[in-house]
């Protein structure tokens, strides 16, 4: 396994070893004991799968005051994966950085608690895995607006397919303070 700390170094990607041969192959996407020896720490709460068109964009989501860190992946198809730090008095706040994630390159992103997350397809079609640390909380759910001027975020789609709540999605100026993830 590889992990490559991006430009925000809480955001990592992860390339798993892969065993392959003319049979197939196969390779662990999770496993506590070797991410923790990386400094990943962290317990699966919930598990999601999800399946989107070409030019869906999803996000950018994230819980607050109940948080979720992600370990995501593609398992079929592309998609461009997005991270924001939204979280008030860190360095980074409002910075954001990306990866692509495919069925092909089988990376997997670590998004931590604290962080807005967003994907567009960028395939025909993508099924995407979300490993949660925490269980889904309608209560806690937020969302900042994809194209939010401030972010300056460079997605690879310019006329993205979104869902109402997405569309509606304040700005992160537009985000009261209370309801953003605090540094720890």
């Amino acid at each position: 396994m590889r992990l490559q700390p991006l430009a925000l170094p809480e955001v990592v990607v992860i390339e798993p070893a892969v065993f392959e041969d003319a049979r197939g192959w196969f390779y662990e996407s999770w496993n506590r004991e070797r991410f923790a020896g990386h400094g990943l720490r962290f317990e699966v709460a919930q598990a999601n799968v999800s399946r989107s068109a070409f030019g869906v964009l999803r996000g950018l989501h994230y819980q607050w005051p109940n948080p979720q860190g992600k370990l995501v992946s593609v398992l079929e198809g592309e998609v461009w994966d997005v991270a924001v730090d939204i979280r008030r008095g860190s360095p980074g706040f409002g910075r954001w950085v990306a990866a692509t994630l495919s069925a092909a390159n089988r990376r997997h992103m670590w998004i931590p608690e604290g962080f807005a997350h967003g994907f567009v397809v960028l395939s025909e079609h993508a099924t995407f895995s979300y490993l949660c640390t925490a269980p889904y909380d309608r209560a806690c759910d937020a969302a900042i607006r994809w194209d939010d001027p401030a972010l300056a975020i460079d997605w690879p789609i310019n006329d993205p397919s979104l869902s109402d709540k997405d569309a509606r999605a304040p700005l992160l100026a537009e985000v009261p303070t209370e309801r953003l993830p605090v540094m720890p």
